[in-house]
């Protein structure tokens, strides 16, 4: 169906956490749109007889075509061109960028979710403002609840707690240190590793009473990070004069390998963990190709893998939406000359995030009809 109106429309929730990127993204590259909510009458009528998920962010463009995912609304754009592309052009760069990216929309859900519900006592009142103005009162309730019971297939314990809350107080440092440099993570403009975390770092860490009072207290550059990742175009008013390029060179800046360490700590063994039972369950199950990941729509995960975080041990679920993520760095390596695949390849390795990077399978992850499908590598 056409879009009646003049600009595009993202659907979405001020407190979402993917309809963050999406909406980011947007304002940043100066696309005109409008944000509706879920409840507003054409997203039961027009978007979910496609999505067949109750999901978030879609947009629907102004000619009509429907985009579920935050990481395809931006490649949609991508592809017609707009003023700052999220991908730097240097393999080290992008495949640090997809990594962080990674980093931010899926392993920071864990600290995201922890500081949400873990703390309601503290900021109910705000939360279920959130959740009942975008919902209604009896529904939120419903949606509240259920997100609570995600916290243990997240790897969110009484045991974990403080892991987690060290490792926001550790980010938030390391990032306050870079940003006091650069206006966003790898030079001038946005990248997909800004857009990847401002998701958590604004909808839950920026927005929530508990972890934004945290961010604005000890971390005054991030908070303006964050401020600078919504507003209109480029933001850089302390930056003036610093343009708006990539570091030249595919140039990694000193401030950014802490919080590279920082990640790489986060992220292992719990991502190897995963890849490991996602090609065990590849191999048992032999997906056709194009088959959806889950059994119904509204499935992501294929199962659950006891791993680690920080030391700890963890059960965290399997979204093959990972690899969707990730093989992008994989196809940026794999692809590169010999003599330059060895420097990225040692640099990587320095940083502790060569393992980030897949290795080639016998199988992707795509994405088709807005779900996300195996495909058969031949």
């Amino acid at each position: 169906m056409i879009n009646d109106n003049p600009v595009h429309e993202l659907f979405g929730m001020p407190h979402s956490l993917y309809t963050g990127i999406a909406r980011s993204y947007l304002r940043t590259q100066g696309i005109a749109y409008r944000e509706l909510g879920t409840r507003h009458p054409s997203f039961a009528s027009e978007i979910l007889p496609v999505t067949r998920r109750s999901i978030i962010p879609v947009l629907r463009t102004i000619d009509g075509e429907i985009i579920q995912d935050s990481l395809d609304i931006i490649d949609h754009f991508e592809v017609l061109g707009v003023p700052y592309s999220a991908y730097p052009q240097g393999p080290l760069q992008r495949i640090l960028a997809i990594v962080l990216q990674y980093y931010g929309c899926q392993s920071m859900l864990r600290h995201a979710m922890h500081y949400r519900w873990s703390f309601l006592d503290q900021q109910e009142a705000f939360i279920r403002h959130a959740f009942a103005s975008a919902l209604g009162a009896e529904l939120a309730e419903d949606v509240m609840q259920r997100m609570q019971s995600y916290l243990p297939g997240l790897g969110v314990t009484p045991e974990t707690a403080p892991l987690i809350e060290a490792s926001y107080h550790d980010l938030l440092q390391l990032l306050n240190a870079h940003l006091a440099q650069h206006p966003y993570l790898l030079g001038g403009r946005p990248s997909i590793a800004d857009y990847g975390l401002i998701g958590p770092l604004y909808a839950h860490l920026g927005r929530d009473p508990v972890p934004a009072g945290i961010m604005k207290t000890t971390a005054p550059w991030v908070y303006r990070w964050v401020e600078r990742m919504l507003a209109p175009g480029l933001d850089v008013v302390e930056f003036a004069d610093y343009g708006t390029d990539f570091i030249a060179d595919d140039a990694i800046p000193d401030t950014l390998a802490p919080l590279l360490a920082h990640v790489a700590a986060d992220i292992f063994p719990e991502l190897t963990d995963k890849l490991a039972f996602m090609d065990a369950w590849v191999a048992e199950k032999q997906p056709a190709d194009g088959q959806p990941v889950g059994a119904k729509p509204h499935q992501r995960h294929i199962g659950q893998v006891q791993t680690q975080f920080r030391g700890l041990p963890i059960q965290a679920g399997v979204e093959p939406y990972l690899l969707y993520l990730l093989q992008r760095a994989g196809d940026v390596l794999h692809r590169l000359p010999p003599v330059e695949q060895e420097r990225v390849h040692a640099a990587l390795e320095g940083y502790g995030l060569l393992a980030a990077v897949p290795a080639p399978r016998d199988y992707r992850v795509g994405r088709a009809g807005q779900l996300e499908v195996w495909q058969t590598v031949s």
